[in-house]
This record gives C-alpha cells, sequence and structure tokens, in this order.
C-alpha cells in the first residue's frame, strides 16, 4: 500500500510580510517607534536625553550618515528631546571629541548630558494607557541650528506636525549670529543672547501675561510658524496625537 506524503507548504512573501507585521505590532504594544532620518547634505549626531526618571535610547547619542534612517524603540509613557550634532569629530576609539553645534560634554554618547545651545530641539511626552494622547513639539527656545520636524505616521485626524523646515542661519540677526570658522552654523535665542528675565520669562516675568514674545521671537515665528518661539509660545507649537510611529527628519523638505 502506497502511503502519501504530506508536505508543509513553504511560506509565501505575504505570509513573511504578515508575520513581520504581527511582530512589529507586538513590539509596539507597550511603547513608540521613532524613526530618525538624516536629509542632510553632512552626517547628524543625534542627541538624545530622557527626562528624569526616563532612559536615553542609544545612550543617548550616535552618527547618522547623510542619506540614512535608524529606528528607536522607547517605552510608554517616555519623555525627554531630541536634538541633531553638527560638525562633530570623536576619536573611534574613546568617543570623546566635539561638535560645532549641540555639543554634549564632548562625548559621542550624550549618557544623560544636554546639548549646549543654540540647538533645535524635538521634545516630547509620550502617551500611556490611562492617558493615551503623545504631546511633541520643535523649540527654538534654545536657539536653532538646523532644520527638523517630528510627524506622526497614522493617528488619525488632528494630528499636527511639529517643524521648523526653514533655515534660520541664513536670516539670523547679526546680535544672534554663532560662527565656526567663519560660518554661521547656529542662531541664538533671544534668552541666551541677553540672559535676561524679560526675554527668559523667568523672574518677574515668569507669567504668560508678563512675558512677551521678543522682536526675535516674533521674527522665528514667521519664518517657523510650526515651532515654539519662546516660553510661553504654546498657541500652535505643541502638538498632540495618538500614534504608533513618529518621523523625525534632519533637514527636511521645505
Amino acid at each position: 500500500m502506497r502511503l502519501l506524503a504530506f508536505q508543509t507548504p513553504m511560506p509565501t512573501s505575504l505570509h513573511l510580510f504578515t508575520f513581520l507585521c504581527i511582530l512589529i505590532s507586538i513590539s509596539l504594544t507597550d511603547g513608540t517607534q521613532l524613526i530618525l532620518v538624516n536629509n542632510c547634505k553632512e552626517s547628524v549626531w543625534p542627541g538624545i536625553l530622557g527626562s528624569a526618571g526616563h532612559p536615553s535610547p542609544k545612550d543617548g547619542g550616535f552618527q547618522l550618515c547623510s542619506g540614512e534612517e535608524t529606528v528607536l524603540e522607547v517605552p510608554e509613557g517616555w519623555s525627554g528631546r531630541i536634538w541633531g550634532r553638527q560638525g562633530c569629530c570623536f576619536d573611534p576609539k574613546t568617543g570623546k571629541g566635539y561638535c560645532e553645534t549641540g555639543d554634549c560634554g564632548g562625548l559621542l554618547k550624550c549618557s544623560g548630558i544636554g546639548g549646549v545651545p543654540p540647538a533645535t530641539l524635538v521634545e516630547m511626552t509620550l502617551g500611556t494607557s490611562q492617558s493615551a494622547l503623545h504631546f511633541y513639539d520643535v523649540s527654538l527656545v534654545d536657539g536653532f541650528n538646523l532644520p527638523v520636524s517630528m510627524k506622526p505616521v497614522g493617528g488619525g485626524v488632528g494630528c499636527g506636525v511639529a517643524a521648523c523646515e526653514a533655515n534660520l542661519n541664513v536670516c539670523c540677526p547679526s546680535a544672534l549670529v554663532v560662527q565656526r570658522q567663519g560660518k554661521v552654523v547656529g542662531c541664538k535665542s533671544a534668552c541666551l543672547a541677553a540672559k535676561s528675565d524679560r526675554y527668559c520669562c523667568t523672574g518677574d516675568f515668569a507669567s504668560p501675561k508678563s512675558c512677551k514674545p521678543s522682536e526675535f521671537a516674533r521674527l522665528f515665528k514667521t519664518v517657523c510658524p510650526q515651532a515654539y518661539s519662546y516660553a510661553y509660545d504654546d498657541s500652535a507649537g505643541l502638538k498632540t496625537c495618538k500614534a504608533p510611529r513618529y518621523v523625525i527628519t534632519f533637514c527636511p523638505p521645505s
């Protein structure tokens, strides 16, 4: 009597794709995916700083070459900031060196150290199962060094794009300019340049009623309307969404 052999069918590309999608959805159940993209012509060294009690992915810093992208998995409720460092040079053995903008203690991996302003910041506080909304913004409160945007992937109607897509270094007032070797690499905020309560919204000016935007903040807002221009500029700067992933692009297409 001849027995029939039953073979298990080989997985098709569709099966593999479905399997990968399931894995991705499982991995994102308790967290959010941040996709960092470098659209600049030169390398960018992202700096990452978790808020108090939150981790800093990838030890807080790494090199992202032109045209490259990388994915960060952050846990539910993560809060922190991301910025781009430029003009960096690090010793490959020690990880020590220097960046022209956004430097964090002369280290490749910032490891809990914030960036030296001026630096364009991407700030976020992600939701939890109890409070699902994600809050995020692009801030020029610490000045500007390069264009950046944060855009949700999915999330539905009402999700906003936080961004400063223009190169503020081109129109930076002379009083705020930061130069390296004759090249403009950053633009200070009025607070950083003047270091006064009036411009920093501190002391007697520590309220929305008493602290008004300076002429420089109004310039920043005109050029980058989707970004925070000063401490109390939250009318259009702060975005909310509930998306499983976000794309953070350095030098986004404008």
